[in-house]
């Protein structure tokens, strides 16, 4: 094999490890289901931590501490106005993985039903 063919071969390993990385810890930190409803709050738009803390039924410190994870990982941004600082989705096609995710699940679901219907 030529030097510049194993050397491609070996860049796009690296970069392939890198992207696994970075993969798995983007899911990682959706492991909390109160990260997975903080996403689904953020479809609608922008919020603030305040605002997140009372849809969530949560207290504030711990609301930041799933949104600083969350931004950490580059899945959601913010902004700050004043004191107050505002959260939102990074990429949108988190959303769309997050929707094909529910989708499979309701799936499975709906075929675990069936057959336990089907037992009966």
């Amino acid at each position: 094999m030529p030097k510049e063919q194993y050397r491609n071969i070996h860049l796009r390993s690296e970069t392939d490890s890198r992207l696994d990385e970075m993969h798995a810890e983007m899911c990682k930190v959706f492991t909390n289901p109160a990260r997975i409803r903080i996403m689904n709050f953020l479809r609608e738009g922008e919020k603030s931590v305040g605002e997140l803390a009372e849809a969530l039924g949560a207290a504030q410190p711990t609301v930041s501490k799933h949104l600083t994870a969350m931004r950490d990982r580059a899945v959601l941004a913010s902004r700050k106005e004043g004191a107050t600082v505002y959260y939102r989705v990074a990429n949108r096609k988190v959303l769309k993985a997050f929707d094909l995710i529910r989708a499979a699940l309701v799936e499975s679901l709906r075929e675990g039903a069936l057959l336990v219907r089907g037992r009966r």
